[in-house]
């Protein structure tokens, strides 16, 4: 028998089918084929009421017809049961999932499936994520962004689609002027000084020299116009402080890698906003030759009259400025070149922002501009989309801060997450080897921090709080970690390997409720998959994981694996290896590290 990957897909596609057969209006129908709750089997169908109400038939008499006029393929899958007003239940036949479990038995074969049937196959994305700003060190504000940014990336590609990583650094503006004016004082006053400290920590040093000249700009109205001096020197291409600018992205970028490997993060392209300074001058002229975009009080606006909000007529109109009346460029002014860019030297079909949901009205008209600037050149718009987030707040409700107030920076937020796991593996495994324990807590603390906040929704604001996120209970790192180190431990101890073919050839067919059980879960990792990557929320595939664990739990504490009986033995070994195969390919995917041992 042969397995499909996606059984919702395929149990869509046969009630069409049967649609089709039974006399059913198709531009009316639709299966709306979903994982159902455990009482009501593995799949349900929803769609025949909605279909009986618009064509005035009884429901459940619509669904005896559409069940009878169902294919063979699909009742060779799976016993179906009309419930209610007309729902169809579909539960899989242990052949069924027996076919499942041979087929996707390896890494690739995981990958292959989903990306076969993937509508985003084959489709180029760029995944714009991070982005922190030069000559600052990255904080507590910049996570979300990273690890839910690099958890879509994977996903996407996952699921087939050609995926470029951007860091869209904040490398360009009128802090540079502060900053390079700031530097020069320093080096009249103590050259020595200021290289030994960007020699011992230049970002940080960087980083104060900007507070200095922000501070002094402030209170010094010749200082501020000092360093607007500088500026202008640094944008008309000064040598010197060019080379000062590129120094601090060189510094801040190697700095901000350091942490990017802490999360397993790459990118493939790191193109701040200086990069695009010099291809705004084209979108001013076709934005505005195109009359997407007019004059106002000096400024280049786009005006969206369409969109209650953002019309002239609102009562607080809120234009999209894209060149200031002094004619400097702003971030209006680069996103547009970034989206020309994207679209034409990558042939880009979506690009995604992992932004701060409360960027949104930016976003929103930044599309809206793009959308009819490309329409009226005749340019094919490329799917773009805000992946909003929300905030990291403390157990006191309010943005996560330290005790003074400052932001937490992100490397002694992941530093403090190592130590916590540190004190929880050498309780729990003080027998281990000093360096796999600090290897172990390393992997567990940081991988905390990216589970805990990729198990919630993205949208939402979450808080943070250390005993949950470092915790062998619940829905966390921890507890999923341990699972796939306790799966490695069985293999260790029975002296078998993970999808071994010979074991496997001997295994006997599914018995027990819990194997049963476990087999049922596994077969909807491809729906959860799925699922993630129409939604672009992480905590999908998170949710699931955490329900798998559980059902593993479960068949590991009812059924042994290390009986003597070699059929039995092989067939729940198969249900640990995929059980295995599964969560370690879904932490992958999430961007966490997995461990043999815990």
């Amino acid at each position: 028998m042969s397995a499909p990957f996606h059984y919702a897909t395929a149990l869509d596609s046969s009630l069409k089918t049967a649609a089709a057969t039974a006399g059913f209006d198709l531009a009316l129908f639709a299966p709306e084929v979903r994982v159902a709750a455990a009482q009501h089997g593995d799949f349900q169908a929803n769609g025949v009421l909605a279909y009986a109400k618009q064509t005035k038939q009884n429901p459940r008499a619509a669904a005896q017809t559409l069940v009878a006029a169902l294919p063979a393929e699909l009742t060779a899958l799976a016993d179906v049961a009309i419930a209610g007003p007309g729902f169809l239940n579909f539960t899989l036949k242990p052949a069924a999932l027996e076919a499942w479990l041979a087929a996707y038995a390896t890494p690739s074969a995981l990958a292959a499936a989903a990306a076969s049937a993937s509508p985003i196959a084959g489709q180029t994305w760029v995944v714009d994520y991070s982005s922190p700003n030069t000559a600052k060190q990255m904080h507590v504000g910049h996570l979300r962004s990273a690890v839910i940014g690099e958890a879509v990336a994977r996903i996407a590609a996952f699921a087939g689609a050609r995926v470029i990583r951007d860091n869209h650094i904040g490398d360009w503006g009128t802090s540079f002027g502060k900053i390079i004016w700031a530097y020069k004082q320093a080096l009249a006053t103590d050259r020595a000084a200021l290289e030994a400290a960007l020699d011992a920590t230049p970002l940080e040093e960087f980083e104060r020299l900007y507070k200095v000249g922000n501070t002094a700009a402030d209170a010094d109205p010749a200082v501020l116009e000092a360093s607007r001096a500088e500026l202008v020197k640094l944008q008309s291409g000064d040598a010197e402080n060019t080379a000062i600018w590129r120094r601090i992205g060189e510094v801040s970028v190697s700095a901000f890698q350091k942490i990017y490997d802490l999360f397993g993060i790459r990118f493939d392209h790191t193109l701040g906003e200086s990069f695009y300074n010099d291809k705004v001058g084209r979108v001013y002229d076709e934005i505005q030759a195109c009359g997407v975009a007019e004059e106002s009080q000096g400024a280049l606006v786009v005006f969206h009259d369409e969109h209650p909000r953002f019309s002239r007529h609102a009562e607080r109109p809120n234009p999209f400025i894209v060149r200031k009346a002094d004619g400097a460029a702003n971030y209006a002014s680069t996103d547009l070149a970034t989206i020309l860019y994207r679209a034409e030297h990558f042939a880009a079909d979506a690009s995604l922002y992992v932004v701060d949901k409360r960027q949104g009205d930016h976003f929103e008209q930044l599309f809206l501009t793009a959308q009819k600037w490309f329409e009226k050149t005749g340019r094919k718009l490329i799917r773009l989309e805000h992946l909003g987030f929300g905030t990291v707040l403390g157990e006191d409700g309010r943005p996560l801060k330290t005790r003074s107030g400052e932001n937490i920076k992100l490397k002694d937020l992941l530093q403090e997450a190592t130590d916590r796991a540190r004190r929880l593996v050498d309780e729990k495994s003080g027998e281990l080897p000093e360096a796999e324990r600090a290897a172990i807590a390393e992997i567990v603390g940081i991988g905390s921090v990216q589970y805990a906040d990729l198990a919630q929704n993205r949208s939402s604001d979450y808080t943070f709080s250390w005993d949950k996120m470092i915790s062998l209970e619940g829905n966390t790192a921890a507890y999923l970690l341990y699972a796939v180190a306790r799966l490695h431990s069985i293999f260790r101890k029975l002296e078998a390997r993970p999808g071994d073919a010979n074991t496997e050839a001997a295994a006997t067919a599914l018995e027990t409720a819990t194997e049963l059980a476990l087999a049922r879960k596994l077969v909807q990792f491809a729906d959860a998959q799925s699922q993630a990557v129409a939604t672009l929320r992480p905590h999908v595939l998170c949710l699931y994981l955490y329900e798998l664990a559980g059902v593993f739990s479960a068949f590991y504490g009812a059924d042994k694996v290390g009986v003597d009986d070699a059929g039995v033995r092989a067939r729940r070994l198969r249900l640990c290896a995929r059980t295995l195969l599964v969560l370690e390919t879904g932490l992958q995917l999430l961007g966490l590290r997995t461990l043999n041992r815990m």
